[in-house]
């Protein structure tokens, strides 16, 4: 049998190979936010204040962010950092004390807060989907990952396998992907004694807006945000239970009375992946 005896060319092309190789071994390997911590305090005594202030600051009143301000603001990007630390020492066992309503609010704000540090991280970019690559490398998805007691939770496993388990629908319209297509980002932070109110209110909101919801009366038509075709099994089983679900957010009587009708038809309007900034940046 001959032995193959390689070429300048074919060994150019081995040492170009294997240096590939080696960076995709690198690219997407997580990046950690927060520590393992080990000692840990129960869920419903995390302080959501930090969050708070932050929002307050740099989000208005459309969901709006300043993602420039804040990026170049040192001192508040490590407040930002500082709080993740501090959800961090949440525990995630069940406990006596940790109702539904801490749980919601500690995830919601969890999600919000990783996706604000991931964007600050890849500042200046134009959309999440920036970074969200469909072959390999760092997927923001998927390898930015928030320590939270003894385990790590991407923003795909905070969505999938928390936030959605908890057989609440309204997450859909209060976790933000820092797109123009998603939920208003509250600019306050979720709070376990008003988070009910806080879900409502901005489910109202999503449907108030015309990139989300629009309602052909002569048609019998529902344009509908892509995020109730993605998720529309969180809302219902079918068509019907889909719109009765959701029409007592809807912005009229006569779209909530075509609902609970199961009148209309539906179609999902484009979803608009732009980084949802401050006009100005």
């Amino acid at each position: 049998m001959n032995r193959h005896v390689p070429t300048a060319m074919t060994l150019a092309a081995v040492l170009v190979f294997g240096i590939a190789a080696a960076e995709q071994a690198v690219a997407g390997t997580p990046v950690y936010v927060g520590d393992a911590k080990a000692a840990l305090v129960p869920m419903h005594t995390i302080d959501h204040s930090l969050w708070h202030t932050l929002l307050a600051k740099y989000v208005d009143s459309d969901g709006r962010v300043d993602y420039k301000g804040w990026h170049a603001s040192g001192p508040d990007q490590a407040l930002l950092d500082d709080y993740l630390n501090h959800l961090s020492t949440a525990s995630i066992a069940a406990d006596v004390n940790t109702t539904q309503a801490h749980r919601l609010a500690f995830w919601i704000n969890a999600y919000n807060a990783l996706t604000i540090k991931g964007i600050l991280r890849e500042y200046p970019t134009t959309s999440i989907r920036n970074h969200t690559p469909k072959l390999w490398g760092y997927h923001i998805w998927h390898d930015l990952k928030l320590h939270v007691g003894q385990q790590s939770f991407s923003l795909d496993e905070i969505e999938h396998q928390v936030l959605r388990k908890m057989g609440e629908p309204r997450i859909h319209f209060a976790i933000v992907c820092a797109s123009i297509g998603c939920p208003r980002l509250l600019n306050e932070a979720y709070l376990p004694d008003r988070v009910d109110e806080q879900l409502t209110a901005n489910a109202k909101d999503f449907f108030s807006r015309s990139q989300n919801f629009r309602h052909d009366v002569s048609g019998k038509r529902f344009y509908l945000s892509a995020i109730l075709k993605w998720f529309g099994e969180d809302f219902g089983d079918g068509h019907s239970e889909v719109l009765r679900r959701i029409a007592g957010w809807l912005p009229d009587s006569t779209a909530e009375r075509a609902a609970l009708g199961n009148a209309v038809s539906i179609s999902y309007l484009d979803y608009n992946w732009q980084l949802n900034a401050q006009s100005a940046q």
